[in-house]
């Protein structure tokens, strides 16, 4: 694709990206319709047992909610989420006053 890209603007970077992203617009507007209907559930609990997290994880097909590198992503998630230490877990949660900031 990049070498398409580059092809496409004559060489030019600015060009090239450009193209790139509307290639990528293109696909992402294939995909807009498609549901997530499978996933994986990853969880993170820290060493001292005291906190921890869970995340649901979305993807399109089981063949890719099996996958040990989408397993793998989900619990590295959950435990970034636990390193973040939000506030708030859902948007209805977070008062107006907060989200005006």
């Amino acid at each position: 694709d990049i070498k398409e890209a580059l092809d496409e603007s004559g060489g030019d970077e600015e060009k090239a990206l450009e193209f790139l992203r509307k290639k990528g617009q293109k696909i992402a507007a294939k995909r807009a319709d498609r549901e997530t209907g499978e996933g994986w559930v990853g969880s993170y609990v820290h060493a001292n047992g005291k906190i921890a997290s869970q995340v649901k994880l979305m993807c399109e097909t089981d063949f890719v909610a099996r996958n040990q590198e989408f397993q793998e992503l989900a619990k590295d998630i959950a435990m970034h989420v636990t390193a973040a230490n939000p506030e708030y877990t859902t948007t209805e949660e977070v008062p107006e006053e907060v989200q005006a900031q």
